[in-house]
């Protein structure tokens, strides 16, 4: 399986190193640097996905 980006393409493995070094480095979403891997992007702003759930649980908890 691979991903094409861009005229770039990107092999499972190397997708799965991307997201993980996304997830390890995460920033803010404005503090993310533009010339970042698409697949890093697309990482991060999963995780950012995953956090508002949490986010409103804490606030409904307390």
């Amino acid at each position: 399986m691979a991903i094409k980006l861009a005229a770039a393409e990107v092999d499972l493995i190397e997708e799965l190193q991307l997201r993980r070094w996304a997830r390890e480095n995460y920033v803010p979403p404005t503090g993310r640097d533009a010339t970042w891997h698409p697949v890093v992007h697309d990482e991060m702003g999963r995780k950012d996905s995953e956090a508002a759930p949490e986010a409103a649980s804490a606030a409904l908890a307390s």
